[in-house]
């Protein structure tokens, strides 16, 4: 007889004296379902939408009982692929795991299911968690390894979880790229053999390849039906995505840290704790997987999810390293009269034996160039709060020049092995510092420390990482640790970044990397928002952002309006379409507003005026993807709704541009279909008439399921229009 544990009151961690067959794990509208005695496997049976206790039985009676080890271990059985794998002290590679044990913990936002599972021959114990949140449907797995062997037991393979699934027509959705093009999506076919998404950088772990799919279980993925299945690693060190199919409808899916040259020596008493494995279920396409992952995003992996993001001005276009004094005055006193609210000082301002007028001298000297910016830091400081606006700065504490007195004073710091010559980076002489020395660690902390003990006004910080961890070695981990150095890293880092959280969690930081090489909820939860491409071209950004929007919401992607032409693909776009683009996201500019006409500042005044009015949709609304720029219409457009349904901002823009060309009409969603709509068109720009449809009523139902003819016929046209509800 089935004996099923749903506890509803609030307890603490009460083991279980009599074990179940069956464990059912629920959020609001889904459900894992496993299955185990004590002293057995523990399988995976289901997941998908919620089951009712009563439906338990009718899974396994329907023949679609998937019948999978939750945690396959190598050893024993036919499994092709394993979530673990292991090196006995005596030479053994067989694991054989039952269930031992099983706790249940219910608190206020989540649920938390651990089953303890046990070699049969040897004193090896894993922990397998699922953390079940009660108000979002998201539920994370990871893994504890452990071992009472009195020597230690090497790590081979150790997947954060398996997650098995069945499927007649299986698609994958995932986001690759590389500099400058950041998160573009790819959908594929998955068939019989194996597919592996992996990066193994060391550091920027979303160039490439990002550590998020979606798997769609009813054919190509569609926006708003189909059953999908989102799974996104927490994890911003090397990765490794693996779905196996060793025959039609069955596949496995595994994710955790890529264990290639990363043997991990677990000592007695040690516990090796893996990355979180955030997943999700819907039936309704991965429109929903993405708003699900939004939600879930904002309240639990990124810093200060609950609060607006600044628009802001980065110097960095503008002046590149030609950092001074009388330039940052100007940009301050700039960003302050278009109603900006931060201006980020970029790289450039440091540097004093050695200085910061190329990118091959003075990282790791974080001191001010007093050649650049005589009377310091706190002038400018002084200069934004005289205006009104806050004050950030830009910096890259990983990483160090060999021309610098940092080098100078620690050349041990680097990651190289001892007695070879490393790799250089950037500039030809940049290197990558060890974190996982303890004294690196200090130091990098120190950096933030110093700068906000200094300047405790300081309100932003840009902290970039332009180094893959190549030259591998390092001097501080003994010689039987080598292997850890990928995962070491990240520990050391992650130390870093709880230490700068916990004495200053009201600094806002962004995380840049090369651009979007950070995006990536393994790193987020320490960082505000995240640099999604050094490519500002807008026209190229509506791609970036359509793709970093399957799992990031927007205010976590920083987007900026830039030059005409643009910096990077010389294009020459008006600046409505920059500014269009650049709102859907967390606007800020790089182009500098003393070098605008006065028409383009004063429409630049107008938008961002503008953008703080629909900040709290395009921030905190729920995202409805609309017509995909991948769609080769030639035309993309999207849209956001307070949860209320009361409320709408949605977005058009013309991609590409041909005579006659047809323009499909435009369908609208996530509205109320009872209610009644105001339509209002935005960032009109000067001397131009709204269009038709301004000022005009509409149902709900109609704006989804007609759409309207929305006139885009010029090139590089965009249209912005807010939706209010009047009954």
């Amino acid at each position: 007889m089935n004996k099923i544990r749903n506890i509803l009151t609030l307890i603490t961690w009460i083991p279980c004296c009599a074990f179940a067959d069956s464990y059912l794990i629920s959020t609001p509208n889904t459900s894992l379902l496993l299955e185990g005695d004590k002293g057995t496997d523990l399988n995976i049976l289901y997941y998908g939408s919620k089951l009712a206790d009563s439906d338990m039985e009718q899974v396994k009676n329907s023949g679609l009982a998937i019948y999978s080890q939750a945690y396959p271990a190598f050893g024993f059985g036919y499994n092709p692929e394993t979530a673990l794998s292991v090196l006995h002290p005596n030479g053994e590679l067989a694991l054989q795991l039952v269930l031992e044990d099983y706790q249940r913990e219910n608190r206020e936002d989540y649920e938390l299911i651990t089953f303890t599972l046990k070699d049969k021959k040897y004193p090896l114990q894993v922990k397998l968690n699922y953390k079940a949140y009660q108000k979002n449907d998201v539920i994370e797995i990871w893994s504890e390894i452990s071992h009472g062997w009195k020597k230690p037991v090497t790590l081979k393979q150790m997947a954060s979880a398996h997650l098995p699934f069945m499927s007649g027509d299986a698609w994958l959705s995932h986001l690759y790229g590389d500099w400058g093009n950041e998160g573009i999506v790819q959908e594929e076919l998955l068939t019989t053999g194996m597919k592996v998404i992996k990066n193994r950088d060391g550091v920027r772990n979303a160039h490439v390849c990002h550590s998020e799919v979606m798997i769609s279980l009813d054919g190509k993925a569609r926006e708003n039906s189909g059953r999908v299945i989102g799974a996104v690693l927490c994890w911003p060190g090397n990765y490794q995505l693996r779905v196996d199919c060793v025959s039609p409808y069955n596949y496995a899916f595994f994710a955790g840290i890529d264990n290639e040259n990363a043997d991990y020596t677990l000592k007695p008493q040690e516990v090796f704790v893996t990355p979180e494995l955030a997943v999700t279920y819907s039936t309704q396409g991965i429109g929903e997987v993405s708003r699900t992952f939004h939600r879930w995003g904002r309240t639990t992996h990124l810093a200060n999810g609950d609060k607006p993001r600044d628009i802001l001005l980065n110097s960095w276009e503008g002046v590149y390293l030609k950092v001074n004094e009388e330039k940052m005055f100007g940009m301050i006193q700039d960003i302050a009269a278009l109603g900006g609210e931060l201006f980020v000082m970029d790289d450039g301002w440091f540097g004093n034996k050695y200085k910061r007028n190329d990118d091959n001298a003075a990282l790791g000297d974080w001191t001010v160039d007093r050649e650049k910016l005589p009377n310091g830091i706190a002038p400018l400081l002084e200069e934004a709060k005289k205006n009104k606006i806050k004050f950030g700065i830009w910096i890259e504490p990983e990483c160090v020049n060999t021309t610098s007195e940092l080098f100078e004073k620690h050349p041990d710091w680097i990651i190289c092995p001892e007695g070879r010559t490393p790799d250089y980076g950037r500039g030809g002489t940049q290197l990558l510092l060890d974190l996982s020395n303890p004294e690196v660690q200090e130091f990098v902390f120190g950096v933030v420390d110093n700068l906000k003990t200094n300047y405790p006004e300081l309100a932003y910080i840009k902290w970039d990482i332009n180094m893959s961890l190549s030259s591998f070695g390092s001097s501080y981990l003994s010689d039987k640790e080598q292997s850890h150095l990928y995962i070491a890293y990240h520990r050391g880092l992650r130390n870093v970044l709880e230490r700068i959280r916990n004495k200053y969690p009201n600094l806002v930081m962004q995380a840049c990397a090369s651009g979007g090489g950070r995006a990536n909820y393994g790193i987020l939860p320490y960082f505000d928002e995240y640099w999604t491409s050094d490519n500002t071209d807008a026209l190229q950004r509506i791609y970036m952002q359509w793709g970093n929007s399957y799992f990031f919401p927007a205010m976590a992607m920083g987007s900026h309006v830039s030059a005409s032409p643009n910096h990077q693909t010389g294009r020459n776009i008006p600046v409505k379409f920059r500014f269009d683009v650049a709102m859907a996201a967390r606007l800020g500019m790089e182009m500098q507003p003393k070098d605008m006409n006065e028409t383009d500042r004063n429409f630049s005044r107008k938008a961002i005026e503008t953008y703080k009015k629909i900040r709290p949709l395009v921030q905190f609304g729920d995202l409805y993807r609309l017509i995909s720029p991948y769609s080769d219409k030639g035309v993309s457009s999207l849209m956001y709704c307070s949860a209320d349904k009361n409320e709408a901002v949605f977005f058009a823009y013309k991609l590409r541009h041909f005579v006659a060309q047809p323009i499909p009409e435009f369908r609208m969603d996530g509205l109320n279909p009872d209610a009644s709509y105001r339509i209002t068109e935005l960032n009109v720009p000067e001397n131009s008439k709204p269009i038709s449809v301004d000022r005009q009523v509409f149902s709900g139902k109609f704006l989804m399921e007609q759409g309207l003819r929305i006139p885009v016929q010029k090139e590089y046209t965009s249209r912005i229009l807010k939706l209010d509800r009047i009954n």
